[in-house]
C-alpha cells in the first residue's frame, strides 16, 4: 500500500469530522494521520487526511468523500507540489554530562528548546517527516520521556487558482 495526503475543504459545523472519519472507518481503511483547523474563512475547516490505500480504493474514498453534504471540496496533494510539516514536542532525559549533546541536536535540526527542567529538556520540531523522525532516532539514546506529535498538515504550493499576485486597490 502507499501513503496518500488529502487536503479536504469542509463546511464549518459539527459533526462534520465525525461524518468523515465514519466513512473511512466503513469502508476499513485507516486514517495514518489528521488534522483540522480554521482556514482563512471562518465558515470552512481545512482537514488534512493521510491515509494508506490503493489506487482504486483511493479513487473510491476520494468520491464517496466529495459526495457528502459538509464537504465542500477534495484534491489529493502531490508531495513535490505541496509543503506538508508536522508539530513534534518530545521531552527528553538529560544530565549535566548529555545536556549538552541535547542541545547540539537541537541546533543541528533547528528545533527549540522550549521547557528546561533539571533532569530533561522540552523541545519543539516542525519539519517534513523525515525531519521528525530522523530527531527522534538521534534522541531515542538520551531517554525519550514523553512526546506528542501533531498530525500533517499540508497545502499546495503557490497561489490559488484564480488569485492574483497584487492586492486590489479600489
Amino acid at each position: 500500500m502507499s501513503t496518500h495526503t488529502l487536503s479536504v475543504l469542509v463546511e464549518n459545523s459539527p459533526g462534520v469530522l465525525a461524518r468523515i472519519a465514519s466513512l473511512f472507518s466503513r469502508r476499513g481503511y485507516n486514517i495514518d494521520s489528521l488534522a483540522v483547523g480554521p482556514t482563512e474563512d471562518p465558515n470552512v475547516s481545512r482537514m488534512t487526511i493521510v491515509v494508506n490505500v490503493e489506487g482504486h480504493a483511493l479513487s473510491q474514498v476520494i468520491q464517496q468523500t466529495d459526495k457528502l453534504i459538509n464537504v465542500l471540496s477534495i484534491i489529493e496533494l502531490d508531495p513535490i507540489a505541496s509543503v506538508q510539516r508536522e508539530l513534534l514536542l518530545v521531552k527528553v532525559s538529560t544530565s549535566p554530562e548529555t545536556r549538552s549533546q541535547v542541545l547540539e541536536t537541537v541546533q543541528l535540526f533547528r528545533a527549540k528548546v522550549v521547557d528546561v527542567a533539571q533532569d530533561a529538556v522540552t523541545i519543539e520540531a516542525t519539519g517534513n517527516s523525515e525531519k521528525i523522525q530522523a530527531l527522534l532516532r538521534v534522541l531515542e539514546p538520551y531517554g525519550i520521556k514523553e512526546l506528542v506529535q501533531s498530525g500533517l498538515v499540508a497545502m499546495e504550493r503557490g497561489l490559488k487558482p484564480g488569485k492574483s499576485q497584487q492586492p486590489d486597490h479600489d
